[in-house]
């Protein structure tokens, strides 16, 4: 079986962009951008919301044929363009290769990924992974603090109607001063 995770870079006041949407502040340096390279190598399917995947689509095709990209780049977008990707989104009517557009019972949907052997996940963008969590579908947190205060913005966890109780798996301190915190949902372990 396997597992929904939740990745994402977040301020130390818990914003994933800031009011004005920028996500400059988040630009991971080379030694980070290869940690996430290597993780990206575990993760069979991507689970897009429609505004992550016109942002990762606007620039992954293509990024490994930039000339001055680069290595860690290079090598995250044949990562990034390998691998299978599904669109959630009720107003997209069409998406590029490689990618499935999903308009049904999000729940069922994950349920029967899940039952498949080999498919971790990994739901990119906040709003999807609002849904996610609202629905008890995620497995895996994984928070890349980084350090900056943003004072506002998009929040990287929505209200939520009952607590998600986490057992912490993993912490890992950066050169950069980034630190990850991964937990695992108890309900899923």
């Amino acid at each position: 079986m396997g597992k929904v995770m939740y990745t994402m870079s977040v301020s130390v006041d818990g914003f994933v962009e800031t009011a004005g949407g920028d996500l400059d502040w988040s630009f991971p340096d080379a030694a980070l951008h290869r940690h996430f390279n290597e993780r990206e190598r575990g993760v069979d399917i991507y689970l897009y919301g429609r505004r992550l995947y016109e942002n990762m689509v606007a620039y992954w095709p293509m990024a490994d044929e930039n000339p001055v990209a680069p290595a860690f780049e290079i090598e995250y977008a044949r990562i990034w363009k390998a691998k299978k990707k599904i669109v959630f989104s009720k107003t997209l009517t069409q998406v590029g290769w490689n990618v499935q557009l999903f308009k049904g019972d999000i729940a069922a949907e994950i349920h029967r990924l899940k039952a498949q052997p080999g498919r971790d996940m990994s739901v990119g963008g906040a709003n999807l992974a609002a849904t996610f969590m609202r629905l008890g579908l995620i497995d895996e947190y994984s928070l890349y603090v980084f350090p900056v205060i943003l004072g506002g913005g998009k929040p990287m966890f929505p209200a939520l109607p009952a607590p998600i109780d986490l057992e912490l798996v993993e912490t890992r301190r950066f050169a950069s001063g980034i630190v990850l915190l991964k937990w695992v949902n108890k309900e899923s372990a």
